[in-house]
């Protein structure tokens, strides 16, 4: 089944929709690093997080900074103002060139405690910049890595990229593992069956799915790349609420570990303890928004693409426009609508 095009509404004058949460693979890791304050906000004060966690997360985040030299000028996430940070899954295979499986962009602004998530299909049609050439966007990571993934994405939805953040599947799994598994709600047997696709199957009605299963459940994709960003959203929406009542306390330096081994960044560590320290001292957790961009399905010689709809695109460009904009109030902002 093709996901369908979704008609424009105005962008003022529409009220806000209550939306579930598409959330992508590699938000987990800014969930981990990000909200690590949060997590035990009603166990430990901000005095225990600084002096029990901060140490380790600080040089977690060490190990895995990566900057490319022009970080320094972005200073609006330093100010509090809003900043986009583009969130990649990363499928690295022996002997094959890695690609980004999950492609987020996202809009953080700290002040109002608000986020927009905008979901990119992987396999959509579009310039991949450094390389002059049209193809399938998670193509850009399999050639110029980070850099060309942030460039190529900015010229897509014409909006900076300030910041990325990738994680490798292989995280997935030793996360879900080490909370102890997740509840999913897969009711029948799931397997690839097409010779040409990676072996898996998934049996039905388990009590608790550990990391192998969880990750099969969200790669899974032949019914459609729509009902595979649905478990997508489900398995994050599982794991944000097995992480959220996590109580063994002991366990996060483990965790974080885990998530430092498998995650890269071009945010200064310092950031990101600045907004772990801005999380935790809210009475509530982010509020999430989320877009997907819409599009049809459409093969080109012998490859299938993914046909972006250029008035979905359009609105999807205003719409990050708008949630960047620091002089716009919190009021003011443009609500997504429901997708599902």
């Amino acid at each position: 089944m093709e996901p369908r095009t979704v008609s424009r509404r105005r962008l003022k004058g529409r009220s806000r929709i209550n939306i579930k949460k598409r959330i992508g693979i590699s938000l987990i890791i800014l969930i981990l690093l990000v909200g690590a304050g949060y997590l035990f906000r009603k166990e430990l004060s901000l005095l225990a997080f600084n002096t029990l966690l901060k140490k380790d997360i600080k040089e977690t985040l060490d190990n895995s900074y990566k900057p490319f030299g022009y970080e320094i000028r972005n200073t609006h996430a330093y100010e509090g103002k809003p900043f986009s940070l583009l969130l990649m899954g990363i499928d690295q295979r022996d002997q094959e060139p890695s690609r980004s499986d999950t492609i987020i962009y996202s809009v953080i602004r700290p002040k109002d405690n608000k986020i927009l998530l905008v979901s990119i299909p992987r396999d959509s049609y579009t310039e991949i910049i450094g390389r002059d050439v049209r193809s399938k966007i998670n193509s850009a990571y399999a050639h110029g890595g980070e850099k060309m993934s942030m460039d190529t994405v900015a010229s897509l939805l014409k909006n900076r990229v300030d910041y990325y953040a990738t994680v490798n599947f292989k995280g997935v799994i030793d996360i879900v593992d080490a909370i102890g598994g997740v509840k999913l709600p897969i009711t029948k047997v799931i397997e690839n069956k097409n010779p040409k696709h990676e072996k898996l199957r998934i049996e039905p009605n388990k009590p608790m799915y550990d990391g192998l299963d969880a990750l099969s459940y969200v790669r899974y994709r032949e019914d459609s790349d729509f009902k595979r960003t649905e478990r997508q959203r489900i398995f994050i929406r599982a794991v944000t609420n097995k992480i959220l009542d996590f109580k063994n306390v002991a366990k996060v330096p483990e965790l974080i570990d885990i998530a430092g081994s498998n995650f890269t960044t071009n945010m200064d560590p310092d950031l990101i303890l600045k907004l772990a320290e801005t999380v935790y001292l809210n009475d509530t957790p982010p509020d999430f928004e989320n877009h997907m961009l819409q599009g049809r399905g459409k093969t080109r010689g012998t490859t299938w693409y993914y046909d972006l709809d250029a008035e979905d695109l359009e609105y999807t460009q205003k719409l990050i426009s708008n949630w960047l904009n620091s002089d716009i109030h919190k009021q003011d902002l443009i609500h997504p609508q429901d997708m599902d």
